[in-house]
């Protein structure tokens, strides 16, 4: 069961919320009540629950200061808000940290409430899926010479970071990665301003989005160049990089070595290079 926190300084909200869903029937279960987002974020901290069902206004501390201060904690529960129409500034800043979604409480009702849990359920065993499957794990295998994989080597056992949009950001590159991805449009994909991603990513990976980008791609192109014949310029064209020359200026800026080169020092072992 997914575990759910319901965070509402308006008691009988909190109780209609929690009665008008039968939420084992969709895989949840309330784990825990607050009363504003300064308990909430001390329950999150003991619990660590899959899902936050939060108002936006509150006493002490709101809802977008505790989606805030989670997601600076490290904290990867999806958020959803409870808003009136007039919090729709709190909803914009909201869904910049990453909230999955809002339920205005005046329309709020067993169907919408169904809807957004349904969501929220696919996303957590999507997320539980690719974590069976070790997708925060990024490896090299790279044999005795480690000359040849220089640029490469931050690449080993490298954990990704479990917050959610950051997440779904470095999943989306290594599933497109030779499509035109750019900063803007992943901000768009989250639905998170364009200098927030930009600050979030290199704190949350310790790189740009763009220079991880570069290394999703090189890595890609080593496994062409290590078992394909195809010609670096057609390489340098699959992976994303649209100018023969930029391609080989990044891979050598990682590889220490040109795609050429690189290509025939492993010609010369017996276990070529994999991912």
């Amino acid at each position: 069961m997914w575990k759910v926190l319901l965070v509402e300084d308006e008691v009988f909200v909190r109780e209609s919320v929690r009665e008008i869903i039968a939420w084992e029937e969709l895989g949840f279960t309330v784990s825990g009540e607050a009363g504003n987002g300064a308990e909430a974020l001390d329950m999150i901290r003991r619990d660590a629950p899959d899902l936050v069902i939060t108002d936006i206004i509150m006493p002490e501390m709101d809802g977008v200061e505790l989606l805030r201060r989670a997601r600076e904690e490290g904290y990867g529960s999806r958020f959803v808000m409870l808003t009136c129409m007039s919090d729709f500034e709190y909803v914009r800043q909201a869904m910049e940290y990453g909230a999955s979604n809002y339920i205005l409480k005046l329309s709020m009702s067993v169907n919408s409430l169904r809807e957004t849990l349904r969501k929220i359920s696919n996303e957590l065993l999507k997320d539980g899926d690719k974590r069976g499957s070790s997708p925060a794990l990024v490896q090299v295998k790279t044999g005795t010479d480690e000359r040849n994989t220089k640029g490469l080597q931050p690449l080993l056992h490298e954990e990704i970071t479990s917050h959610p949009e950051i997440q779904k950001i470095l999943q989306y590159i290594h599933a497109h990665y030779p499509e035109d991805i750019t900063v803007k449009s992943m901000s768009q994909y989250v639905m998170m301003g364009e200098n927030y991603v930009s600050t979030l990513f290199k704190k949350k990976t310790g790189q740009t989005l763009i220079h991880y980008l570069h290394r999703v791609r090189v890595n890609q192109a080593v496994q062409y160049l290590c078992h394909s014949d195809l010609p670096v310029y057609e390489i340098g064209n699959r992976v994303g990089f649209v100018n023969d020359n930029y391609f080989i200026k990044i891979f050598k800026r990682l590889t220490a070595q040109t795609p050429s080169q690189y290509r025939q020092n492993q010609k010369s072992k017996p276990e070529p290079v994999t991912i």
